[in-house]
């Protein structure tokens, strides 16, 4: 094994078969390289008496002043693929870098399959901020790869026990809760909700868990035919609700696990000629721009994306400073409108 010159880890990345970000991980031994494929690269440096340029590995130690901010692609009637909840956060954590002196680099996640090693390795950015996932149960795998190859990330979605990294959400449960209580203190009694419920989509799952506790509170229990699947767009509550139509189930007010759902749901239920709240209480979570406009006006749960912005900014620097942090819950708020009550505001 001659090599001219001064080896490179373009030449160990060549007789090794592997890419030279595999070989650049390897040599600062992550544990995102298998140990096999590790131990071939290393072979190969020390048979070509390969050292490590201390001054550019010093130069990529240091931190670049820079934040990623990684959106999952979300399916929108626009060609933004952004969720429109995420747009007032946008704004927050750009805000919130300009005040710590940090410059924030926009991305989407689903630009290739690799996207957590693509940070790692280029050091475009000292850590990453992650707004939505998808199905969590897919995503899951590689927010554990980026526990496992040291990246400093914090992420907006339940904050559960057990999961991945650090996570930064709103009470999905209390929000939950007290919409649904809402609708039962109006009177209504046959309460659909509209959105999974299950771990594939934890905050959706925790805000069905608050509707159920509600419900249970008041002496009722979720009806099975009562709850339908639906992803968060309009698409998918307009679909959602006329299934619920067809299947001849009764109801007398929806909880959707997001306004975009509950906007879809709306036009439905006017497509039947039904009325809100006087046939149909209808009630969203997010309180995105949208909800205040239509008309009625919907009733729902407010995340505020102010704060939730500012911590999750904060949250990645300190832990990109070695600071200890923990996931957290903030508080959601009810904002009543004229969609579940005719004597809301």
């Amino acid at each position: 094994m001659t090599i001219k010159g001064k080896a490179t880890s373009l030449d160990i990345a060549h007789l090794a078969g592997v890419s030279q970000p595999t070989v650049s991980r390897a040599l600062r031994g992550s544990p995102s390289v298998n140990p096999e494929t590790r131990e071939r690269i290393l072979a190969i440096a020390r048979e070509l008496n390969y050292k490590v340029d201390k001054n550019a590995s010093n130069l990529r130690a240091q931190q670049s002043g820079t934040l990623a901010l990684l959106f999952f692609e979300d399916p929108t009637p626009d060609d933004s693929l952004i969720n429109p909840f995420f747009h007032s956060m946008l704004g927050s954590i750009t805000r919130a870098c300009a005040l710590r002196g940090y410059d924030l680099l926009v991305s989407f996640q689903q630009l290739s399959n690799n996207w957590h090693a693509d940070f790692e390795d280029s050091h475009k950015a000292d850590g990453l901020i992650l707004l939505g996932y998808g199905d969590y149960l897919e995503a899951e795998s590689k927010l554990q790869r980026l526990v496992a190859q040291g990246t400093h990330f914090v992420r907006w979605g339940a904050a559960l026990p057990g999961e991945p990294g650090i996570s930064i959400g709103c009470d999905n449960f209390q929000g939950g809760h007290d919409i649904t209580a809402h609708l039962v203190a109006g009177g209504r009694r046959r309460i659909a909700f509209l959105g999974h419920a299950s771990d594939h989509y934890p905050e959706f799952f925790e805000r069905w868990r608050g509707y159920a506790a509600a419900l249970a509170a008041a002496g009722l229990a979720p009806d099975p035919a009562l709850q339908v699947d639906a992803i968060t767009t309009e698409q998918s509550g307009h679909e959602a609700v006329r299934a619920l139509l067809a299947s001849g189930a009764r109801f007398d007010a929806l909880f959707a696990a997001s306004d975009l759902i509950a906007l879809g749901a709306m036009n439905g239920l006017r497509e039947q000629g039904l009325r809100m709240p006087q046939d149909v209480a209808v009630a969203g979570f997010d309180d995105i721009a949208m909800a205040s406009f239509v008309q009625p006006g919907l009733s729902t749960v407010q995340q505020d994306t102010k704060q939730a912005g500012e911590v999750l900014v904060d949250s990645l620097i300190r832990l990109i400073q070695g600071e200890v942090v923990e996931s957290r819950t903030l508080p959601v708020k009810l904002v009543l409108r004229g969609s579940s009550s005719t004597t809301a505001g």
